[in-house]
C-alpha cells in the first residue's frame, strides 16, 4: 500500500516548455465515487490500473498495477466513463522533486496544471517561476471530476 502526498498548482507562462518533452496520456475512470476512484491509463506501450482512496487533505492511499495495453484499451472504450481524459505530460526534475505538468486536450483544452509528489505533508518546496495558484483543495481540478465537468464547460455555469 502506498500513500500519495501531492500538491497541485496552475501553471503560468511558457518557461517550463523547454525543460522536458511531452508524453501523450489517455485515461478513463471505471469509478469516480467519493470514497474511491478506479483509473485506467495508457502511455506509449504501457498501461496501468490505479485505485485511489478519498483525499484527506493532500494525502490519499493509492494502489497501482501494470495491465496489458489491449485490456486497457478495451476498458477505456467499453467500460470507462466518458469523456476520456487526454493530455500531454511533461516531467521536470527540479530541486530534488519531480514536477509533472499536464497540458489537457479535448474537452479540457486550455487547462495546464502542475503536480508535485512529496515525501511528507510539510516538505519544503522551492517553487519555480511558472507555478501559479495552488488548487490542491479545489475538487474541480481533480482529473476524475474533469470527466463530469470538463474545463471548457466551466465558463458556462
Amino acid at each position: 500500500m502506498a500513500q500519495e502526498i501531492e500538491r497541485k498548482f496552475l501553471v503560468v507562462g511558457n518557461a517550463w516548455r523547454n525543460l522536458a518533452s511531452a508524453k501523450h496520456l489517455c485515461q478513463g475512470y471505471l469509478s469516480t465515487v467519493k470514497e474511491r476512484t478506479v483509473r485506467i491509463r495508457i502511455c506509449d506501450d504501457k498501461a496501468w490500473i490505479t485505485i485511489k482512496s478519498t483525499n484527506r487533505g493532500i494525502t490519499r492511499t493509492e494502489f497501482e498495477y501494470s495491465i496489458p495495453v489491449a485490456d486497457a484499451r478495451h476498458m477505456l472504450t467499453h467500460m470507462a466513463e466518458q469523456p476520456i481524459i487526454e493530455k500531454y505530460r511533461y516531467c521536470i526534475p527540479l530541486n530534488g522533486l519531480i514536477w509533472e505538468i499536464d497540458e489537457f486536450l479535448g474537452v479540457n483544452q486550455g487547462l495546464i496544471v502542475a503536480e508535485v509528489e512529496l515525501n511528507h505533508t510539510d516538505e519544503h518546496i522551492i517553487f519555480p517561476d511558472w507555478i501559479g495558484q495552488e488548487v490542491s483543495d479545489d475538487p474541480r481540478y481533480f482529473n476524475n471530476n474533469l470527466v463530469r465537468k470538463p474545463f471548457t464547460s466551466w465558463h458556462k455555469s
